[in-house]
């Protein structure tokens, strides 16, 4: 008795989710606006001060493509349409939280306040352009944002604030948001579609 039961909960549920006419198992596929197929993703515009960020992030968006198949990436001489990325902002802050004043200190002045952390802040502006009539056909403005460990200060002779850490440290984060930021481009522009 228990395995007719079993066997006829299967068979129902088998049947409602195979005859259901609206609703689909899965996920939807995706594709580009006009489910155009060929795209081609230049080297973005670097508006920063931060030298280099602009492989990162076309580089990032690159891969998302490349995994992804929804376009084949070509040059732009055999493309659909280019999208072109610009990096508008990158700024480097300290957060209120993240500061610190360094107290009872032999080898600081009186009253220094210490940034701890740092905040990386990213803007990016994204359109898709078709190529045929350079008609905008899908754009949208991203942001990231990421926090690194800043170089501490301590004794005179052992000084940790090292200016390679803080170059490193900061790379290091771009390239992260870069991925993360370009993973969102991607899925935004190919959704609903």
């Amino acid at each position: 008795m228990k395995r007719f039961r079993f066997y006829s909960i299967v068979f129902l549920a088998t049947t409602l989710c195979l005859s259901s006419c609206a609703y689909k198992l899965g996920v939807s596929e995706r594709q580009i606006p006009e489910n155009l197929k060929k795209i081609s993703i230049p080297v973005m515009k670097n508006l920063s001060r931060e030298v280099g960020a602009e492989i990162y992030f076309t580089n990032a968006l690159i891969q998302e493509f490349e995994r992804s198949k929804v376009a084949e990436v070509l040059p732009e001489s055999l493309s659909d349409a280019v999208l072109r990325g610009t990096i508008s902002r990158i700024e480097y802050v300290a957060p209120e939280t993240g500061m610190k004043l360094a107290k009872d200190s032999e080898f600081l002045p009186q009253g220094t306040v210490l940034a701890t952390i740092y905040n990386i802040n990213v803007v990016i502006d994204m359109s898709l352009v078709r190529r045929s009539d350079e008609k905008v056909i899908w754009s949208g403005s991203f942001s990231g944002v990421r926090s690194y460990s800043a170089p501490q200060v301590t004794l005179p002779v052992v000084n940790s604030v090292n200016p390679l850490y803080n170059l490193s440290a900061r790379r290091q984060n771009i390239e992260l948001i870069a991925n993360d930021v370009m993973s969102e481009v991607h899925d935004r522009m190919t959704e609903n579609f």
